[in-house]
């Protein structure tokens, strides 16, 4: 006989089916022992007897609205499998009696009413636990198919699969076998028949033959946990019974087709789905980082105590990725990128430490030191003053700061010395292109483009004024640009001579013309982003300079500022 799917045999003969288990004949097996068995039913085609029961005993009860999904056991194996239930009952009580008709005549498939009232009789009697009389319900359909000649294998193949379910409730495992091999034949792959036949397997201890079912059935719909629990069960279970090569006895398991796999049609999850998950895999997330983060956070500090610095900074990168808004993670990180010398680095987890914690001073301080390490003294300069405004008490930041104070007056004094060769300058007028020319910063003069678009056009004319000295053009440029824009335009090119040469041009010649501009230009001025370090080293001829300023502002008639408000915005400067 040709192997069914599964690798279940055909029964030949009823007298080998009661081998391991099933010693007891059950009455209500007839119809099943062969074609002689279901012939003896012929006579129920079309009638529905009772057999003395009042048709209360099909009453469902109010308070039980289960699925009818026949064969589905106490561990709800098939209860989420469809394919053999039938229309679900959803009688209506009234004064206590139950409606059969509103589901006893549903139409069942392709079945003729009759036998789809037999059908639905069936699927009521197994609901309400009457196994025998379902089976013999079942039996009569299967019987009233053969008989009308039909040609509908998908609701045969539900008949045995229902009878089967009524075999393996009353623990006839050899029927349900033979039934569910039959269904199988007319319809492959069908996902009950395959469970229902397994658990008779499990239940005769034909353990290679369940196994192989339910490896089958999880192909088909991997998400049928009564199948993952008994392949496990099983699988230790024959490990026990054919030892370490107990793999190469099972039958061969069959290749479920992509057509016949269910998970593989399943619709996309829905976003409530899809939200769920991502918030358990967050719970997840962050229930594993309060376990790591700690244990990594402590090595790190280890390997810094003992000078391993770059396992610390290893350390300190894996906390980052468990937890990455951890301030204190990016401070420690920026310890081990200074000892390494790894200055840029150092500087970007600083940045990232004071978005972090905008007042955060040893973020501050070790940026001073990055910014050091960097050669760039202005930014260092204007980090340790961060740290002191924050904690006068920082002995290493005030002693830091006058080093520092040093080496920035003797970068400025290095770089005033340099003398710009090229100057690149534009023309008032028109939209030429840009030219360079030689100049020799000893007076001449020179057309400045007196309206920037950028820092980068401010720059070039302000240096081409201050490379002349002509601090009547510093005062056009000034005149030209707006109060606002002046300290953003300034962020890179202030330093203590730059200075000193805007206070000459705003008091020589601005002043006159339009001492509002003035006042409205030292109000944002003194904004710029390098401005209190420039005034800190301010030498003596730039405070002249700014003295001499706000002397004549003040003396100035204005309705815009009065004499007070010079004097208060004197403060920030002098």
């Amino acid at each position: 006989p040709s192997q069914p799917v599964g690798g279940e045999e055909r029964f030949a003969a009823p007298a080998e089916r009661r081998d391991m288990g099933n010693t007891q004949k059950k009455p209500h097996s007839r119809g099943d022992g062969g074609p002689h068995t279901e012939s003896s039913n012929s006579h129920h085609h079309g009638h529905w007897k009772s057999k003395g029961n009042s048709p209360d005993k099909y009453k469902v009860p109010q308070e039980s609205k289960e699925k009818v999904a026949n064969g589905s056991d106490k561990r709800g194996s098939t209860a989420s499998v469809p394919g053999d239930q039938s229309n679900s009952s959803k009688g209506t009580a009234g004064g206590g009696k139950f409606e059969e008709s509103a589901n006893l005549d549903a139409p069942c498939g392709a079945l003729p009413p009759q036998l789809s009232r037999l059908k639905n009789e069936g699927n009521l009697l197994f609901k309400n636990g009457q196994f025998a009389d379902a089976l013999d319900k079942y039996s009569q359909a299967i019987q009233g198919y053969t008989d009308s000649g039909l040609d509908s294998p998908q609701d045969l193949c539900v008949l045995y699969s229902n009878r089967a379910a009524c075999f393996l409730k009353d623990g006839n495992s050899q029927d349900c076998i033979q039934d569910c091999t039959r269904a199988l034949e007319l319809q492959p792959f069908s996902l009950k028949p395959l469970l229902r036949r397994a658990m008779a397997y499990e239940s005769l201890e034909q353990y290679r033959k369940a196994y192989v079912d339910y490896k089958t059935v999880l192909q088909i719909d991997s998400s049928v946990q009564a199948a993952h629990d008994s392949v496990n069960r099983i699988t230790r279970m024959l490990i026990e019974q054919d030892g370490p090569e107990w793999r190469q006895k099972l039958p061969e398991i069959p290749l479920v087709p992509l057509s016949a796999q269910q998970h593989r049609r399943e619709e996309p999850p829905s976003a409530e789905v899809l939200q769920a998950r991502v918030e358990k895999a967050a719970r997840e997330a962050e229930r594993r980082a309060d376990v790591l983060f700690p244990a990594l956070k402590q090595e790190g500090n280890d390997f810094v105590k003992k000078g391993q610095y770059r396992d610390a900074f290893g350390k300190y990168t894996e906390c980052l990725k468990l937890k990455p808004e951890e301030c204190s993670i990016y401070t420690n990180r920026a310890l081990c990128l200074l000892k390494l010398e790894r200055f840029g680095e150092a500087k970007q987890d600083c940045d990232a430490a004071l978005r972090l914690e905008p007042a955060n001073k040893k973020a501050f301080y070790r940026r001073a030191l990055a910014n050091k390490g960097l050669q760039d003294f202005l930014a260092c300069s204007s980090d340790l003053q961060e740290v002191l405004q924050l904690d006068p008490s920082v002995q290493e930041a005030q002693k830091e700061l006058e080093e520092v104070t040093v080496l920035l007056r003797q970068s400025l004094a290095d770089g005033s010395k340099e003398h710009r060769r090229t100057v690149l300058i534009r023309e008032v007028d028109g939209d030429e292109d840009t030219t360079a020319v030689q100049s020799n910063c000893i007076g001449g003069a020179v057309s400045i483009n007196q309206k920037p678009t950028s820092a980068y056009d401010f720059g070039q004319s302000l240096n081409a004024a201050r490379c002349s000295g002509n601090t009547e053009a510093c005062a056009e440029l000034l005149a030209s640009t707006s109060p606002e824009q002046l300290p953003r335009y300034l962020s890179t090119q202030l330093d203590g001579h730059t200075l000193s040469f805007i206070m000459q041009a705003l008091d020589s010649h601005l002043l006159e013309k339009n001492p509002n501009l003035v006042y409205q230009h030292l109000q944002h001025l003194h904004t710029a982003d390098r401005f209190t370090v420039v005034q800190l080293l301010q030498d003596k001829d730039t405070h002249h300079h700014m003295t001499q300023l706000f002397e004549h502002l003040s003396a100035v008639e204005s309705a815009e500022f009065t004499k007070n408000d010079v004097q208060n915005l004197a403060n920030k400067y002098i």
